[in-house]
């Protein structure tokens, strides 16, 4: 299950890949009432700041469900309601994933699918004729980089906020394209 989070969550988009563990605590209106459990979500999206009641609005801590995710803390009918919340470590299956975007002279990628923290700090990509190359964060967990690295195979180092790193070499071969996604290790 996926969430937008507030901006004071959300960190400019550090925090973009990072699961919270998230419970009904109390529902501040009506007789209604929480539901027993606590469901993981991974933050994807930065919810809008001034929507109706500032849910979203800076310094409020605040995530924004879809209703599939919602349902399983609260009847959909409360609205919004009194969450505790803690960052876990998020499951995934497979390894993770790198949708490559852009153009001969700007490679963006797509980092996702990332288990451990979630949350990518460093991404560096190695071209079979280069050497390591660090990736500038260009929104979320989007990396650019201006180095041309076309006809090359590439590899990945991918580092999160724990500090753990994963290398995944040679994950596309030097035929890739750009709108491909090749998977490589996992944490």
């Amino acid at each position: 299950m996926n969430t937008a989070l507030s901006g004071a969550l959300y960190n400019g988009g550090e925090a973009c890949g990072a699961c919270f563990k998230i419970q009904c605590v109390s529902i501040p209106f009506g007789n209604l009432q929480c539901l027993p459990g606590s469901i993981v979500v991974t933050a994807t999206n930065l919810c809008p700041q001034g929507s109706t009641g500032g849910w979203c609005d800076e310094p409020r801590s605040h995530f924004d469900l879809a209703e599939p995710a919602f349902q399983h803390l609260a009847p959909p009918v409360a609205g919004v309601v009194n969450v505790e919340y803690e960052r876990v470590s998020c499951l995934r299956s497979g390894g993770i994933r790198f949708l490559i975007q852009g153009h001969p002279y700007f490679m963006q990628v797509l980092v996702y699918n990332v288990g451990g923290m979630g949350d990518v700090t460093a991404v560096s990509v190695k071209g079979s004729s280069s050497d390591w190359i660090q990736m500038d964060r260009n929104w979320g967990q989007l990396w650019t980089t201006g180095t041309v690295l076309d006809g090359q195979a590439l590899s990945f180092s991918v580092t999160t906020s724990d500090g753990r790193t994963v290398a995944s070499n040679g994950v596309a071969d030097s035929d890739w394209q750009y709108g491909q996604t090749f998977e490589g290790n996992q944490f």
